[in-house]
């Protein structure tokens, strides 16, 4: 069947990869970011028939009043969404508790909490209502395994995981899919670059000597789930790249 994908945090990253993934198989995307001119050099880098089947829009996640009156302001041919990708999200700071900033723990948790929540709400109804829907939130290992410094950012996470399972509860009964993607150490991405407040030094030395996973397979990771056959439900899936592990989210660096 031919999706209509809702993508927030469309401008970069996870976001524009996911977008990306299915214009080029033919399906609609609504690609939802706060940085007009980045949703404008996306559709402009694409092919013209799949400029037409992308709608952009300008929306802050953590704009409730915009996101809960959403669902109503979409062309008709845009309006019946079938996934929902739930990507907009944030780090800020590596300090540890005592150290940072109560304004960066808000952001975090309006935009990777707050903004989730507003955007499932204002199309889960019309999901069940329509039966069909699969909401794909993209979550973290930092909301599985704890680190030094993720404080209020791996809770952020680990909201969403459990968010996630709770909703597939709830949904029971419906056809309904739910899923949690949860990766592990990324590059091609601002998150570094967004965590460090634009010290892009500190953000590169993340990466050092890392292969780490790239955005385009955490995209790929997001169209297999929901591809998958409707009565397939891929409840969480974790991913790390191979040099990286579990205990304190270890890194080896250099070579195998």
């Amino acid at each position: 069947m031919e999706h209509t994908v809702l993508v927030t945090g469309a401008t970069a990253g996870f976001g524009e990869a996911t977008a990306r993934r299915f214009l080029a198989h033919s399906h609609k995307v609504i690609a939802v970011g706060r940085r007009a001119e980045r949703l404008e050099a996306l559709k402009a880098s694409l092919p013209a028939e799949q400029q037409k089947k992308l709608l952009t829009l300008v929306v802050d996640v953590c704009d409730s009043a915009k996101v809960d009156a959403l669902p109503k302001t979409l062309p008709a041919d845009f309006a019946n969404v079938t996934v929902l990708v739930n990507n907009a999200g944030l780090a800020l700071g590596l300090e540890p508790a005592y150290k940072t900033s109560i304004f960066d723990w808000d952001q975090m948790i309006d935009t990777n909490v707050k903004g989730l929540v507003h955007m499932t709400h204002a199309f889960l109804t019309g999901m069940v209502e329509r039966k069909c829907g699969h909401i794909i939130n993209v979550g973290s290992v930092a909301g599985l395994y704890p680190y030094p410094g993720s404080n209020v950012y791996g809770a952020t996470k680990a909201f969403v995981k459990q968010f996630s399972l709770n909703l597939r509860a709830d949904l029971l009964g419906t056809r309904l899919r739910v899923t949690c993607v949860e990766p592990g150490l990324s590059s091609g991405t601002e998150y570094s670059n967004v965590r460090f407040k634009g010290d892009d030094a500190k953000a590169a030395k993340v990466y050092e000597n890392v292969q780490a996973l790239s955005s385009d397979d955490i995209a790929e990771a997001i169209y297999w789930a929901a591809l998958l056959p409707p009565h397939m439900n891929i409840n969480a899936v974790e991913i790390m790249p191979i040099q990286q592990s579990f205990g304190g989210t270890t890194i080896h660096r250099g070579e195998l």
